[in-house]
């Protein structure tokens, strides 16, 4: 595994934005982990966390692109947080552009927040996971609607490795099948695995054999193939 990707793994556990337990998903799922970019509060943090999405979009999709754009809620920040540290990492100047969840009908009208969209710009979406690909299903036609843009792909921090609403892909791997751009991540939760699993770190064992079995029973149930 590259030293980038175990490094952010230890990133997203001292943030307490990695956890194991027992946790209800927005799909509905019954999982033994979870991961909340809302836990990232620090500055600091957020600079390590927009360094490293900036990093994963440069190595995945090189400069190509005009846009990140972020659904609401947790996507307006990780946009404004990559769109620094790409500034700062490679000197390119993009925009950052999120939606609301409701229209604002007086100031700055609109569904849209940041840089407005404009025919022929290429997007890339930043998202912190995508469970089941419900995400995309209601972003894509946002921004279909705004302008005639290209989306060059989809990032998140974590690619949890289940299937998607299809119930037989990946999440990831459906989104590809289905619009046509690649959905790339940080790290899979089996790098996940294989850096944390009886490996102890800051004095503590996050995944022991109990937590790793669960892990494997959910992925018996959801695992993509």
């Amino acid at each position: 595994m590259e030293a980038y990707k175990e490094e952010f793994i230890q990133f997203m556990v001292d943030s307490n934005v990695l956890k194991f337990g027992d946790f209800t998903l927005k799909s509905g799922r019954k999982s033994p982990f979870f991961m909340n970019a809302g836990a990232y509060v620090t500055g600091t943090q957020l600079m390590k966390l927009g360094e490293y999405y900036a990093k994963a979009i440069h190595d995945n999709f090189g400069d190509d692109f005009d846009v990140l754009f972020g659904p609401a809620y947790k996507g307006i920040p990780l946009t404004v947080i990559t769109t620094i540290a790409y500034a700062k990492l490679y000197g390119k100047e993009i925009r950052y552009c999120s939606n609301r969840k409701e229209v604002k009908d007086h100031g700055d009208t609109g569904i849209l927040l940041g840089s407005k969209l404009q025919d022929g710009d290429r997007v890339v979406i930043v998202e912190d996971v995508t469970t089941s690909g419900k995400s995309i299903e209601e972003t894509f036609p946002i921004l279909k609607a705004q302008a005639n843009v290209e989306i060059k792909g989809l990032m998140v921090s974590l690619n949890r490795m289940e299937v998607g609403l299809s119930g037989e892909k990946s999440a990831l791997d459906e989104i590809k099948e289905k619009y046509g751009f690649e959905a790339k991540a940080i790290v899979t939760m089996a790098e996940v695995t294989e850096a944390l699993y009886n490996k102890p770190y800051n004095g503590e064992v996050y995944i022991d054999d109990d937590c790793k079995a669960r892990i494997d029973a959910y992925y018996e149930q959801y695992g993509a193939k």
